[in-house]
């Protein structure tokens, strides 16, 4: 990251915890400085080595380094978290709608996917539960990114015996849709009417209205078309798991944390600092698209795509929301015109 972010973080966290500023202590000797404990745990992140290995750079115990990086994955997720891991506002999804038109697919607000995360210090009791297809204990991250690689919904946790299909069953990515509580959107594919955006898929998530997956085994020209398309769209995900492992090492090693909800805190808060990286450099993108340029009302008119940020809280609509949203027939109905669209 560039340095100006990288002193943001360290001035938020100095003013809202006491443990990154400096103080004096009995002998009144001064401690450590607020960015040599920020700058010890973001080489453990960065470069993924042990806690002891800050002794010669920065004048760091392990112990210290071990707290500088618990004290400062919870502090980005309190100062920051609220920021960069929300839920698309109006700007975000026209904007998000806009571009997703642009290449090819109206309606659609992203990609979906998990990454396993290996557990190498994963209690013996618990390993044959978490034991992935790997054959050792991973915990899956399941993610939602767009094209600029900003992460919309991390959702980690899960046992690496699940597969992509267990993990959505428990994921709140569709909390919102259930309960009437997400925004209105209606677009035109082929010149047919729908309402509800969708993500694209790989092969093994369920055929529901908002999951678009590309055709096994394409045979006509059409097909292959969209299939190529599709695929070429849908590695938005995938190219965030790289991005986020190549920039935190951490995340790519297998992970010597003993505890998982410290695994938890560590994985959320590189997904938070990943964000900021991207807000931070998305104007130097080949394909840049201004925010300011989307700042609409209620109810707008991007491109052939309309939606609106006006909620109905109406709980007894679950089950209807709940049908609609794993609607077959919408699925296929929806897949033949983006084919014919593409």
């Amino acid at each position: 990251m560039r340095r100006p972010l990288f002193l943001r973080i360290v001035a938020a966290l100095t003013s809202n915890d006491v443990y990154f500023q400096q103080r004096r202590d009995c002998t009144g000797r001064k401690g450590l400085s607020p960015l040599q404990k920020c700058t010890g745990a973001m080489r453990v992140l960065a470069h993924g080595t042990s806690a002891d290995a800050q002794d010669e750079y920065l004048r760091m115990s392990e112990t210290v380094t071990r707290d500088a990086l618990t004290n400062f994955v919870a502090g980005v997720i309190s100062c920051f978290g609220q920021e960069y891991l929300r839920k698309p506002n109006e700007n975000d999804l026209a904007r998000l709608l806009h571009v997703g038109e642009e290449r090819g697919f109206p309606g659609m607000i992203g990609s979906i996917d998990c990454m396993h995360w290996q557990w190498k210090n994963c209690p013996s009791a618990w390993a044959g539960q978490y034991a992935g297809r790997s054959g050792k204990p991973t915990i899956i991250l399941e993610v939602v990114a767009s094209y600029d690689l900003w992460i919309w919904h991390a959702f980690f946790g899960t046992p690496g015996t699940c597969n992509d299909i267990n993990v959505l069953d428990r994921s709140p990515l569709f909390d919102d849709v259930l309960s009437g509580q997400a925004p209105n959107v209606s677009y035109t594919v082929n010149g047919r009417d729908y309402n509800m955006a969708y993500y694209l898929t790989d092969g093994i998530y369920p055929s529901w209205a908002a999951f678009v997956k590309s055709i096994t085994s394409p045979q006509l020209r059409k097909h292959k078309l969209f299939a190529k398309k599709q695929e070429a769209v849908r590695k938005d995900a995938e190219r965030a798991f790289g991005v986020l492992q190549a920039r935190f090492a951490f995340l790519r090693h297998p992970c010597l944390v003993w505890d998982k909800e410290m695994m938890g805190k560590v994985m959320i808060a590189c997904i938070i600092i990943h964000n900021m990286i991207v807000e931070d450099e998305r104007h130097t993108y080949l394909h840049y698209y201004d925010p300011s340029e989307f700042q609409n009302s209620s109810t707008e008119d991007v491109g052939h795509v309309q939606f609106s940020m006006d909620r109905v809280a109406d709980l007894s609509r679950y089950m209807t929301n709940r049908a609609q949203l794993r609607n077959r027939e919408t699925h296929n109905a929806l897949k033949k015109d983006l084919i014919k669209h593409v």
